[in-house]
């Protein structure tokens, strides 16, 4: 099926893309929270094995394998400990395995720049697998599961995006980081941001548990910090010349592509409700 969309132009493999992924998220944040956990960790798991790959088509060799199975292994802990089954004390279980880090590239022979290699390990799991497995924070409060703000955030997120690339597209002029992104425009940008504000006041209304004006800060962020995220991934991307980390999702390429405005976004979200909730 996906090489068929390839025929189609880059909005109709969006749209398409849009129809099948969106209620398959819908569906599992709200049949159980472990039909949303297993989707997210799926993604995460894909999108950090994703960027390992891509580390490596510059001749580095990251832990790939290792470094992914600490990300799932991270992933699980916050979900377990979140929902009230484990103890806070299991975090402690994260050190020892990142320090395996170290005593793996003894034995790799072959790689002729191990700390080198091992940075590029830390930086998955700093760059995709922490941000996929502080999403099990946002649906959990007092070991309750609560999908309703994490849904918030993804709409907010999708609307960026949608209102971001249609406004770009059929209005944008200025370019808003020619040396990273020859595409992306400030009229781009400010169509996403207008779109995603107003999107917050519509699901503060359905959402009052969070007050209005959290909501506009959550979605200033994902305007913000998001597009500094897409910023960030296609400076990666350039540095190692391609095009899209992957081809798994029709119109968006990989993994990273589609969720790149969430990897950083999601700390500094998650940062201000902490403090301010």
């Amino acid at each position: 099926m996906t090489k068929k969309l390839t025929n189609y132009s880059n909005l109709t493999q969006r749209i398409v893309a849009a129809l099948i992924g969106i209620p398959l998220m819908f569906l599992a944040m709200f049949f159980s929270e472990y039909t949303f956990w297993l989707l997210f960790l799926f993604i995460g798991v894909l999108a950090q094995y994703e960027f390992y790959k891509l580390i490596g088509l510059n001749g580095n060799f990251p832990l790939t394998i290792y470094g992914t199975i600490c990300g799932l292994f991270i992933n699980i802990l916050v979900f377990f400990i979140e929902q009230g089954y484990w103890p806070f004390k299991y975090y402690y279980w994260i050190i020892p395995m990142l320090s395996m880090t170290f005593f793996i590239k003894l034995y790799k022979k072959n790689d002729p720049k191990p700390f080198e290699n091992l940075g590029y390990t830390f930086l998955g799991l700093i760059y995709v697998a922490i941000p996929f497995a502080l999403i099990n924070e946002m649906v959990f409060e007092k070991h309750s599961y609560k999908p309703g703000l994490m849904l918030g955030v993804l709409i907010c997120l999708w609307v960026n995006d949608s209102g971001a690339y249609f406004a770009g597209r059929f209005l944008g002029k200025r370019k808003l980081f020619e040396r990273i992104s020859p595409k992306k425009t400030w009229e781009g940008f400010f169509g996403g941001a207008i779109s995603s504000l107003l999107v917050s006041l519509l699901i503060s209304r359905f959402y009052p548990e969070l007050e209005t004006w959290k909501w506009l800060v959550i979605a200033g962020i994902i305007v913000v910090i998001g597009t500094l995220g897409d910023l960030v991934e296609s400076l990666f991307k350039r540095s190692i010349e391609i095009k899209d980390s992957g081809s798994l999702i029709p119109g968006h390429g990989g993994f990273l592509d589609r969720f790149d405005g969430l990897l950083l976004s999601m700390p500094f979200i998650l940062t201000f409700l902490k403090i301010f909730a």
